[in-house]
């Protein structure tokens, strides 16, 4: 993606994440990685600098992939939010979304990360659907995404673990048609 995608709200930026993010996406954010983040996203709780910087890289070249990087207002690098596993056959995609520190989250940077994303996918890459899943004790998290449209599509009953104890994963969406009956 060549062109430069920036937006801009209260100081805070989101914009594709260029190759000369890399260091200051790894020192920033897996050093170490905050355990809730590790937590709410099923993700392993520690990454080798070299693990980080190679994901990094591939995820910058791979055309199935729009990458974003959300930076606070001091240039901290923050969080990310993902489209991903693209297929343009059918116009639909993965989204994900993460923000890496306690003191970024509450206000309200998920939810205008999630809306931004949203409505990327929809003007920019013309897609028909755009899904996630989340994890039914990620409260904050499917509040940000029904409030973006995002509409529960099914369950993943017993999917994963909470802290010894089973939980669900919910499978959201929204489509092209729900985007636009939003936009108005």
């Amino acid at each position: 993606m060549n062109q430069d995608y920036i937006w801009e709200k209260n100081g805070y930026v989101i914009r594709l994440a260029k190759a000369e993010d890399a260091e200051a996406y790894y020192e920033e954010n897996f050093n170490p990685l905050d355990p809730e983040v590790s937590y709410l996203t099923g993700c392993k709780e520690t990454f080798s600098k070299e693990e980080v910087l190679s994901c990094f890289h591939s995820f910058c070249k791979d055309e199935n992939r729009s990458f974003f990087l959300i930076v606070s207002p001091n240039g901290r690098i923050v969080g990310e939010s993902v489209i991903n596993e693209i297929d343009w056959d059918l116009r639909s995609a993965n989204f994900r979304i993460g923000i890496f520190h306690e003191t970024e989250r509450g206000k309200g940077i998920g939810t205008w990360a999630v809306e931004t994303a949203r409505d990327f996918a929809f003007e920019t890459l013309k897609l028909h659907r755009l899904e996630l899943e989340v994890y039914s004790f990620n409260p904050r998290a499917k509040k940000a995404y029904r409030k973006a449209g995002f509409q529960r599509e099914g369950v993943l009953r017993d999917a994963v673990l909470d802290k010894n104890r089973y939980a669900d994963v919910i499978l959201m969406s929204i489509l092209e048609d729900e985007w636009r009956s939003l936009k108005g």
